[in-house]
């Protein structure tokens, strides 16, 4: 078993840095317009020959109301009839691609995102998984990871068993905070029995797993008042946790400019949230498997991460990395082979150049070697906590020492500094590393200096 992680606040000081999430290498900030359709429908021809499994990523941007600390890609209306275009155009998406792959494609994880996709009636949502099935090999026996987010205020027990009737085991519930007056300053009135009752139901109809997100770092919060939540949060024991960090960034994201700035929590109260957070969630049994997740022992991602088979993608933690991922939607991302590949992020444009039999391919890029590499070693540090060299070296035939001669200073001081422990062999990060794990990956990003890092999150 994994070491405990331990607190350094020194450390935690000295290397929280802004640098990515690394849910792709290289990240999308170098996504370029030079990558467009044909290059994907290569890339799906690739897929087809040979015959990889897929996961596929559905987007759904429509929200009934605003909350003000999201960074997410949405559509904010109260007029359901504004999804009747968008799902028109998504099924004419899905159709486009899935004639490009092979039906023996077994589709082994399927996620809805958004957005809330529960925004969408029972029949929207009954018609756009026929239209899945009809077009994708879908698993009819449960075997499959099918999951959907689910705010509690957009869900009953009738939407949660239609769900599971549709083929959906798994669901992660946006909750955030339990505390009126923190959920009144960011517009999510959100009430424990709401999220106790769609959890309740999940149980009840048997759903696989249950996920809950959290975030620390929002106004009103302080240490006790997020520990109360933490510790309702506990009693309502869900199968994984994410806890993050919220990024208060908003000159590029227009609705947290409604968040009042003198009622975010100082630095060192939102270290001391994470550090309760932390010692609250260990001592209940959970695992920190990394970058803000939790989970129990016997979950899949804790036991991924026990056998170093635990792999990452634009859907966070998974253990379907070895899959080619599909993304249907205004914005979403696709990885298929070494494409990265990302839709239009405007919905009249994502909506009118699939109105044109067109897909809306508007971004990507092309993996090289080096990228390859460094992709490689940072999949290993950020989801194993382990870095064998030979590994490396055998599969991209390579000297790791001479590839990476120029780090070898950067990676002595971390060494020096507690962080990681650095042989000739291999990179372990140690129990004062693993929260600043992120910070151990950007020192083999190759893009990072060329970088504003004003665009990205801090690690801690």
């Amino acid at each position: 078993m994994l070491d405990a992680i331990r607190w350094d606040t020194d450390l935690i000081r000295r290397y929280d840095l802004a640098g990515p999430r690394y849910t792709s290498y290289p990240t999308a900030v170098q996504f370029h317009s030079q990558v467009g359709t044909f290059d994907l429908l290569h890339a799906l021809r690739e897929s087809r020959k040979a015959l990889r499994p897929l996961s596929l990523y559905v987007h759904v941007p429509f929200c009934a109301n605003i909350c003000y600390y999201c960074a997410c890609n949405k559509v904010i209306t109260k007029d359901r009839g504004r999804a009747l275009p968008y799902l028109q155009r998504l099924e004419q998406e899905i159709q486009l691609i899935a004639c490009h792959l092979d039906p023996g494609q077994k589709v082994e994880q399927l996620h809805f995102g958004g957005g809330t996709p529960t925004f969408l009636s029972h029949d929207e949502l009954r018609q756009l998984m026929g239209h899945l099935r009809q077009h994708f090999n879908l698993l009819d026996d449960d075997s499959g990871d099918y999951g959907i987010e689910i705010d509690p205020r957009e869900a009953d027990w009738s939407t949660m068993g239609l769900l599971r009737e549709l083929g959906f085991n798994r669901v992660s519930i946006g909750l955030q905070d339990l505390d009126p007056a923190v959920q009144r300053a960011v517009n999510r009135l959100q009430s424990l029995e709401e999220t106790r009752a769609v959890i309740e139901a999940a149980r009840t109809l048997q759903f696989r797993s249950i996920n809950i997100d959290l975030i620390y770092g929002l106004p009103k919060q302080t240490p006790d008042n997020f520990a109360r939540t933490v510790e309702e949060v506990i009693h309502l024991q869900p199968d994984r946790l994410s806890v993050f960090n919220y990024a208060h960034l908003p000159e590029r994201f227009m609705p947290q400019r409604r968040i009042n700035n003198h009622e975010l929590p100082e630095p060192a109260e939102k270290l001391q949230m994470l550090q309760r957070t932390i010692e609250q969630l260990t001592a209940a049994g959970y695992r920190y498997i990394g970058m803000d997740h939790f989970a129990l022992p016997d979950d899949e991602l804790a036991i991924a991460q026990e056998e170093s088979t635990l792999q990452r993608n634009f859907q966070g933690y998974t253990t379907h990395g070895h899959c080619d991922l599909i993304g249907l939607g205004v914005s979403a991302i696709s990885q298929i082979g070494d494409l990265y590949c990302q839709n239009s992020s405007d919905l009249n444009q994502y909506q009118n150049l699939l109105g044109g039999a067109q897909l809306a391919t508007s971004r990507g890029l092309v993996c090289n070697q080096d990228d390859r590499v460094r992709r490689a070693v940072i999949q290993q540090l950020i989801c194993n906590f382990n870095l064998d060299f030979e590994a490396i070296e055998q599969q991209f035939n390579i000297d790791f020492r001479g590839y990476f001669g120029e780090l070898w200073p950067q990676l002595q001081a971390m060494a020096e500094d507690g962080l990681i422990k650095l042989s000739n062999e291999n990179i372990e990060v140690l129990p004062a590393g693993r929260l600043l794990v992120r910070s151990v990956c950007m020192v083999f990003d190759a893009y990072l200096e060329q970088q504003n890092r004003q665009r990205f999150s801090r690690v801690i």
